[in-house]
């Protein structure tokens, strides 16, 4: 495969730049709405030296094709004997994007003016009449305008219809989600290149507003060229350079609790990550564009840097100490691009990105902690991308050509101390007091990605036809596993811990200050610190046909192929069939409004994790491959299935007693060893393979112009997922459900009654050890739980969308309004869903945890003098639902009533058992409400430089909001314990209180 990359590395730079858009221009005669044939259409764009020509065919329609998409366009209809001239100005595109614009011009017979042209503004309020795609975007000049925090993209898109915030599953998940679905599956694009974390999913790289020129949401029924999503996918349009020189230099500053009003919530940094007090954060950057030459050669840079500093609490009285630790958060983003036109017909670009985030974690606490700093840790983000774009425009036909080469290192935890045990230290009460030596564990992704494009689209008549293909090949370096050097729990008598406290260490105290004689009550070792490497291929091919039937219809057909690598999971081949036809039609009702309507096969790529986490969470133990057998033999597991494809020797530990403290086994110790515990759940992969999941979308929709600067349209949408992703366990019990809500402790099922009740009975001996049998053998090394990836989860998706878009115009206004009302159901939320009792996924049908009723957001600038912009936004929101589980108090100390070994205090995806008597997330927080407020005077100086001061205020009225914020879901208020009422929530989060964002920045 690395050949393979390198042979086609070297063909696309013998010609190789970024994404193409295209424009079709519709001139109909204002009196009667025919087709205007045969007249002159010019475009022009002043900042590139671009200039084309062309006269519109039988139906009034002329096409350009393979624009860049730097500065800006205009469009001339030219007079001629028949009509008078018009002008639309300010073109502007977004990359990969076929755009329309429609001019309807005045005939001379009926109009005599001595002004022949007619300038007719153009904006991102103008309706679609070219499919039914459903889509939104934001602007330059919105972006510049809307507060956004921490000068983050990623954080203004939930400003656009068809998006809101979201629950994730981990710190860092993706921040919003797209018609509700797990935000993970959405796909993000930098000028239509793959910009994905391709582990779990997100951003690989984030683009700061300093290099964003537009920002797109594509939520339903898009172009067949898009693909490896069933939800949605955003796209980012980067800046180029022009034939002036311009750019900007800016500072930024989050102070923090010296002006923000206060909270008794923990809060999260621009990463997902909890903080709380001393927090401040300070940005600076500077960008700068211009000519190399002029109206052939341009570049553009941008360098950003972000520091976040915060404080946490080391509060441990039993050893006197009573710290603040300061921590910080560093972001360094740089970004630069190069355009060169060759010629007219042959432009190439090159794009560039590094991304170094360090997020520190220095140890203590929000609110006091005991983990001391030499066990601290920091997490390192940093990416690297490399794109290059060649776009040719030859007689008849346009070629795109794409390469890119990305590479992301997630270290996950990065150890302050090195080559040094974990110690959890203990008082003589049992209490723990001290976490000290290295941090415990490894979980690091390495991730190399080439993806190679290639596009054509050929223009026949009235057919714009598109063809192309792509390949995205990752490969993946996995570092998971324990501390190999162990990991100690000793606990101290009161004459050691006194001892200790004496000194006065503080926050200074290390593992190797532990008394050598310490009471070591356990060592856990990890056995294999491994590495497990692999590879995803995902191999794409698509046509689509634009048939111009008449000046008013257009219908466009398309059918994608993909296939993904990953499908094959322990099967012998993968998931072949995966078609995807795709139909539009938008028909043009009158000059100012058109009805479109959508289907379209949407399919999921498979996250690697999938992967990784079957293979690090197996083992090739002979008892365990020895119980799969019994699992295969007894009709739980196909009769074809190889049982060595289907497991790998991945992580295991084991636990040591009556060892001196620092004298315990290290996994050098257990160099050719499989293990030899019992472990409570092992992985492995489906034989059966995976199917990609998919959707089927539906979309029905009306635009009207209301005025030209003015847009309303409505969409109703409709999704049904199939083959999503849910975990089963292959060794279930029996199922057993507790109803009742009036059960107590003794209608729940014990943990060895289930085990009795498996497929493969767990047993134990008189010492309480568990084991399994194999005829008369004894099995030790196997597995309660035995779980694998299966595709068999559905959703349904059901939205009315109403949108009112007004651009400022010639007016000192502007305003975008939106309401959507939805419903998402489904079965399961995430990879690691399972179901709360033996599989029963028919018991799972609900709310999805992202699942919002009404979302009404609203923002809008005004103008009131002179360089003074006032933009307010608001964000009002139904309540996210809540899933009850069983108070373990009511149930003898246990919250897992079926005794399958499975519940958990907090869930992350919705496997725990539910209070008895409640279905899943079947109840709703309240309301939320939001408004926040930007304020921006610009000074012009020396010919038109504008010194701009600004001041950001997010949650003016300083609400509290118990949901429709970006939350963990470990953390969030969406899971509630016992049956419980709406008011009688334990509220653990809140979405932040008002907070201040002050920045100045010079404008050139």
């Amino acid at each position: 495969m690395k050949k393979l990359f390198l042979t086609i590395t070297g063909l696309l730079f013998s010609c190789s730049v970024l994404a193409q858009s295209s424009l079709e221009v519709s001139v109909i005669n204002k009196t009667n709405g025919q087709a205007a044939k045969r007249l002159t259409i010019l475009l022009e764009n002043e900042s590139i030296g671009f200039q084309a020509e062309h006269k519109t065919n039988k139906q009034g329609k002329v096409n350009f094709n393979g624009l860049s998409t730097s500065g800006n366009y205009r469009v001339t209809a030219v007079e001629n004997d028949t009509y008078y001239g018009l002008t639309a100005s300010k073109i502007v595109f977004r990359s990969n994007a076929n755009k329309s614009i429609t001019l309807a011009l005045s005939p001379k017979e009926t109009q005599q003016l001595d002004e022949i042209t007619v300038e007719a503004s153009n904006s991102i309020a103008r309706i679609n009449t070219l499919d039914a795609e459903v889509s939104s975007e934001l602007q330059e000049e919105e972006l510049n305008n809307i507060p956004i925090e921490g000068r983050d993209v990623t954080n203004s898109l939930h400003r656009l219809p068809n998006v809101t915030k979201s629950t994730g599953f981990f710190p860092e998940a993706p921040n919003v989600t797209i018609n509700g679905a797990n935000s993970l599956y959405t796909s993000y694009l930098i000028d239509g290149m793959d910009n994905n974390e391709r582990f779990l999913g997100g951003t690989r790289f984030r683009i700061p507003t300093g290099f964003t020129k537009n920002v797109t949401v594509l939520a339903n029924n898009f172009s067949a060229e898009y693909g490896q999503t069933s939800n949605g996918l955003f796209n980012i349009t980067t800046k180029s350079g022009g034939n002036e020189f311009s750019g900007q230099g800016y500072y930024e500053s989050r102070p923090g609790p010296v002006i923000d009003a206060s909270s008794p919530f923990a809060q999260t940094d621009l990463s997902g990550n909890a903080i709380k007090d001393g927090f401040q954060r300070h940005q600076f950057g500077l960008s700068l564009g211009g000519p190399i030459k002029k109206d052939n050669t341009f570049f553009y840079l941008n360098a950003e840097q972000t520091i976040s500093i915060k404080d946490n609490l080391l509060n441990v009285p039993e050893l006197g100490v009573n710290s603040t630790v300061r921590g910080q958060n560093n972001y360094s983003l740089l970004s630069g691009k190069i355009d060169h036109n060759w010629s007219n017909n042959l432009r190439t670009s090159l794009r560039l990105h590094k991304g170094y985030v360090g997020i520190e974690r220095q140890g203590g606490g929000l609110n006091g902690g005991t983990t001391f700093p030499e066990a601290a840790n920091e997490q390192r983000r940093d990416s690297f991308t490399a794109a290059m774009n060649t776009v040719y425009n030859g007689n008849g036909f346009t070629s795109e050509t794409n390469y890119q080469y990305s590479t992301f290192d997630w270290i996950y935890i990065q150890p302050k101390t090195t080559d040094a045990p974990s110690v959890y230290v203990r008082d003589p009460q049992g209490r723990n007091i001290a976490i000290l030596g290295e941090s415990l564990g490894n979980f690091d992704i390495v991730e190399r990605i080439h993806q190679v494009q290639q596009k054509f689209t050929f223009y026949k008549g009235d057919h714009t036809i598109k063809v192309g293909g792509g390949i995205i090949g990752s490969i993946h370096h996995d570092t998971r596993g324990g501390n190999g050097n162990g990991f100690y729990t000793v606990q101290l008598n009161n004459q050691q811990l006194n001892e200790l406290k004496s000194k006065s260490l503080g926050k200074d105290l290390s593992y190797r200050d532990i008394p050598s004689d310490a009471e070591v009550l356990f060592n856990s070792v990890e056995l294999h610190p491994n590495t497990f490497d692999g590879n995803q291929m995902i191999y794409s091919l698509y046509v689509e046909d634009l048939y111009s039937v008449t000046n008013r219809l257009n219908i466009s057909l398309g059918l994608r192929y993909d296939y993904d690598n990953l499908s094959k999971a322990g099967a012998r081949q993968g998931d072949f069939n995966n078609l995807a036809p795709r139909f539009n039609a938008n028909y043009r009702l009158s000059k100012r409004s058109t009805l479109r309507a959508g289907y379209g096969l949407f399919y999921d790529r498979i996250p690697y994790a999938i992967y990784s986490d079957a293979i690090a969470g197996s083992s090739n133990a002979p008892d365990f491959k020895e119980q799969l057998r019994l699992l295969r033999d007894g009709g739980y597991l196909p009769k074809n299935t190889d049982i060595d494809r289907i497991t790998s020797n991945g992580n295991a530990s084991a636990t040591e007693t009556n060892v001196d403290y620092l004298e315990g086994s290290t996994s050098s110790n257990f160099a050719n060893s499989d293990g030899y515990t019992f472990s409570n759940q092992k992985t492995i992969l489906n034989p059966n393979g995976l199917d990609n999941p998919y959707a089927h979308h539906f979309s029905l929709g009306y635009q009207n112009q209301l005025r030209e600067d003015i847009l309303f349209y409505v969409d109703l949408i409709h999704k049904r997922g199939y083959n999503q992703f849910r975990l089963v366990d292959v060794n279930t019990p029996s199922p057993y459900e507790v109803d009742n809500p009036n059960a107590d402790a003794s209608d729940i099922r014990t943990q060895e009654e289930a085990d009795a009740s498996r497929r493969i009975p767990i047993k134990y001996d008189s010492e309480g050890n568990p084991y399994a049998l194999s005829g008369t053998d004894t099995l030790r090394n196997v597995a309660r739980r035995i779980t694998m990836t299966q595709t068999g989860g559905e959703s349904r998706y059901w939205a009315a969308n109403v949108n009112l878009l007004k651009h400022r115009g010639n007016d000192r206004y502007s305003y975008r309004i939106s309401y959507t009302l939805s419903s998402l159901r489904n079965n399961t939320e995430d990879i690691n869903f399972e179901a709360e009792d033996a599989n029963d996924f028919s018991d799972e049908w609900g709310p999805s945890i992202n699942d919002r009723r009404h979302v009404l957001s609203a923002l809008g600038t005004l103008y009131p003098l002179d360089g003074l912009a006032v933009t307010l936004t608001s964000l009002i929101q139904s309540g996210q639902p809540v899933n009850r589980i069983a108070n373990a108090e009511n149930y003898g100390g246990t919250s897992d009533l079926n005794g399958d070994g499975t519940s958990r205090a907090v869930q992350y995806t919705g496997k725990t058992d539910r209070a008895p008597g409640a279905s899943r997330n079947d109840k709703r927080l309240p309301w939320s409400y939001t408004f926040d407020l930007s304020l921006k005077y610009s000074l012009s100086i020396m010919n038109a430089h504008d010194l701009a001061i600004r001041a950001d205020v997010f949650n003016l009225l300083n609400t509290t909001n118990y949901s429709g914020y970006t939350s963990n879901a470990t953390a969030s208020n969406q899971v509630q314990v016992g049956l419980i009422d709406r008011d009688d929530f334990e509220y653990r989060n809140a979405a932040p209180p008002r907070q201040f964002q002050l920045s100045i920045s010079y404008q050139f």
